[in-house]
């Protein structure tokens, strides 16, 4: 193991790099919190603000997958596909089989420019969660329940709301509803048994009320749909936690591009459409499974400076205070400091690996095709 490597591994580094996520991210919510007198004023404004304060703080996840763990990334698409990239409104069809696909997703978000107003169809629960969730409700992201009868109206009218957006915005749906899981594969195959619909290998079923309802709202806004489906080199399990400690991934991504105007307006054609989507996706994923690789060319994005840039902003603005604090509690002498300062890390410490938890695969659940979970629900 490097130098390099081994200081990656070491937790009191790791605690420094969450506290100062943590920290700038109190920062980054309070100010979002004084943006909302403008949202009356100058809606507009308000919106670009936080598109700008919301990519602060997740361009920090995005430098710990970049710069910190040195994970690739490889587009397999064509290059009129990634010449329209960040330049245009669209929804993003991506697989949910790993706990940092979204990460993924952002890291491609941020080398086009829409990072800080990309979106995403996010389950209620996480609206709670701090930092991530408070960051969502500011920047206008659509939560739902997963219970269409008690969605309905909140679904419709947050994605009203996205009509007049004034920066690009890349609006990401899991269309599976759940990441991946076998015993999930399992269940969700059964229910598409009993629909007639034709069983997927890698995939769950997909559930097409979000994304016939995100077509119906933004049609006339969005002007594309990309369809992604995210594999690893090697057959690896990335884990956000494996990032943390530095471990470099090799991800792969083959995006294609579909034009609104070609996906069918009725519901149910366009419901179907989505389950030819998932067929088409599941062979791809067939492919990789024999070849290690997509079909079609490759191109791999050069990564920006600015993740890192912004990273050390913050780290330099927050740790040199700590540090400085730290060594004044230790030269003090005082019991009393050295452990209330002690507590403190072990609380932070804490915080980082509960919101890295909130990713875990054993973590994520949902009752999609379970009776028995729905009549507990």
């Amino acid at each position: 193991m490097g130098l390099l490597a081994y200081l990656k591994s070491q937790f009191i580094l790791q605690l420094l790099v969450g506290f100062v996520f943590v920290v700038s991210g109190l920062i980054i919510n309070f100010i979002q919190l004084c943006t909302c007198v403008l949202w009356p004023v100058n809606k507009q404004l308000y919106r670009r603000i936080n598109c700008r304060l919301s990519y602060s703080l997740w361009s920090q996840l995005v430098m710990l997958l970049e710069w910190w763990s040195g994970t690739e990334c490889t587009l397999y698409t064509d290059q009129a596909t990634v010449d329209q990239f960040g330049k245009e409104h669209v929804i993003i069809i991506l697989n949910h089989n790993f706990e940092i696909d979204f990460l993924c997703g952002w890291t491609m978000c941020e080398r086009f420019g829409v990072l800080g107003s990309s979106k995403v169809l996010a389950k209620q629960e996480l609206k709670k969660v701090p930092l991530i969730g408070w960051t969502w409700y500011f920047l206008e992201i659509v939560f739902c329940k997963r219970k269409w009868e008690e969605d309905r109206d909140m679904v419709f009218a947050g994605l009203e709301r996205l009509k007049d957006y004034p920066e690009f915005m890349w609006f990401l749906l899991y269309c599976e509803g759940t990441r991946f899981t076998e015993k999930k594969h399992q269940i969700s195959m059964q229910v598409a048994e009993g629909k007639g619909l034709p069983k997927l290998k890698y995939h769950l079923l997909p559930r097409t009320k979000g994304f016939t309802t995100t077509m119906q709202c933004l049609k006339g806004t969005v002007t594309a749909v990309y369809d992604v489906t995210l594999n690893f080199k090697d057959k690896k399990i990335p884990t956000l936690l494996g990032i943390v400690n530095g471990t470099k991934y090799k991800a792969d991504m083959s995006v294609r591009r579909f034009s609104v105007k070609d996906i069918p307006d009725d519901e149910k054609a366009c419901a179907d459409w989505l389950h030819k989507l998932y067929q088409e996706k599941d062979a791809l994923q067939e492919h990789y499974e024999k070849e290690g690789c997509f079909p079609g060319p490759t191109v791999k994005p050069r990564r920006r400076p600015w993740t890192l840039l912004n990273f050390l902003f913050w780290a330099t603005l927050l740790l040199s205070p700590l540090i400085k604090f730290a060594c004044g509690v230790f030269v003090s002498g005082s019991p009393l400091l050295i452990i209330g300062f002690m507590l403190f890390l072990i609380i932070a410490s804490v915080a980082v690996r509960r919101l890295i938890g909130v990713t875990e695969v054993k973590k994520t659940g949902s009752s999609y095709g379970n009776q028995e979970a729905k009549k507990e629900n």
